[in-house]
């Protein structure tokens, strides 16, 4: 039988549904990476979400090794290419988790313009400020969403309720639909009150997000990011907000999340502008779940064991 390991904690639905399809699985969810590296070459199958990254070294190890399963969207810790070349099968879930996305990010977004977040602790603390916090309505403004994929498609779902006009920018050509009018960047650019980051990390969308791009825009305009950290560059976004150009952001990732997060609040260890975004009224984090809802985790599970059965079952 073949064998399949688990490098990180999944909803039960996966092993279950990867048994049924005659699979023995196997968990090891605290060996480093070069611990994996010792004993990969037994198995079939890997199971990951972000822990280990699957490196060339890791994939020539694994001499056995028919399909990967990525528990979610993004594919920037796998060697795509060379897993590829290797006629390995790569099965990742977006339509997992991509309402989930979608309504996290219509979350951060109606936050951010009602100003819930400052409100809300101020309350607490017995402060009753109304002026301050007079916030902004949604409808009548324009919605840019770059990235036209699962997540994007998604948001524009969400919006579908509201008297907004929703503008789509995508690398890839007529990706637009119904709910969002494909444009080029220029035209996204004049017109957009809200951004919102929909795409995967990569060579290009890598600091995409900088000085440059920012001031590219003729208005003055609310940022949002569910998708990567590395898509902004913090420090420019900071100068954005500093300028009044970028009115707020919400931000569901960060630049500094790879490392050990918890390590930039150590005595002299955050970043400058870091420190900025933690103490600004109008920007609101929080800490990389837009698709990590109780119904996704399963829905992700779901969706990872019904495409390695149609692989085994089309081969």
């Amino acid at each position: 039988m073949k064998r399949v390991l688990h490098l990180d904690s999944n909803h039960p639905v996966l092993e279950e549904g990867l048994d049924k399809l005659g699979f023995i699985n196997e968990r090891d969810y605290l060996s480093s990476y070069t611990e994996i590296l010792d004993k990969i070459g037994a198995y079939e199958g890997i199971i990951i979400r972000s822990r280990i990254p699957i490196t060339q070294e890791l994939l020539e190890r694994a001499t056995k090794l028919e399909f990967i399963g990525r528990v979610g969207a993004g594919l920037e810790n796998i060697d795509v290419d060379f897993a590829a070349a290797q006629g390995v099968f790569l099965a990742a879930a977006p339509e997992g988790n991509r309402n989930a996305v979608g309504e996290h990010t219509l979350g951060m977004l109606l936050g951010l313009l009602n100003k819930l977040h400052t409100a809300d602790r101020e309350v607490r603390e017995g402060i009753w400020k109304r002026e301050e916090n007079r916030g902004w309505e949604l409808d009548g403004l324009t919605v840019g969403i770059i990235g036209y994929g699962n997540m994007g498609k998604s948001f524009a779902r969400k919006l579908r309720g509201f008297d907004v006009e929703t503008l789509c920018y995508d690398l890839l050509p007529k990706v637009g639909d119904e709910l969002a009018r494909q444009v080029s960047l220029m035209e996204f650019q004049e017109r957009c009150d809200v951004v919102s980051l929909h795409v995967p990390e990569t060579a290009l969308t890598i600091g995409m997000v900088n000085t440059a791009f920012i001031r590219a825009f003729k208005k003055p305009f609310w940022l949002l990011n569910t998708a990567r950290g590395k898509c902004i560059k913090t420090a420019d976004l900071v100068s954005g907000l500093k300028s009044g150009k970028i009115r707020g952001a919400a931000l569901d990732v960060l630049e500094y999340e790879k490392g050990s997060f918890e390590s930039l609040f150590t005595q002299g260890n955050m970043p400058e502008a870091f420190r900025y975004l933690i103490e600004a009224p109008n920007v609101i984090l929080s800490p990389h779940v837009a698709g990590w809802t109780v119904e996704s985790k399963e829905r992700l599970a779901k969706v990872l064991v019904a495409k390695i059965g149609d692989y085994y079952q089309s081969k």
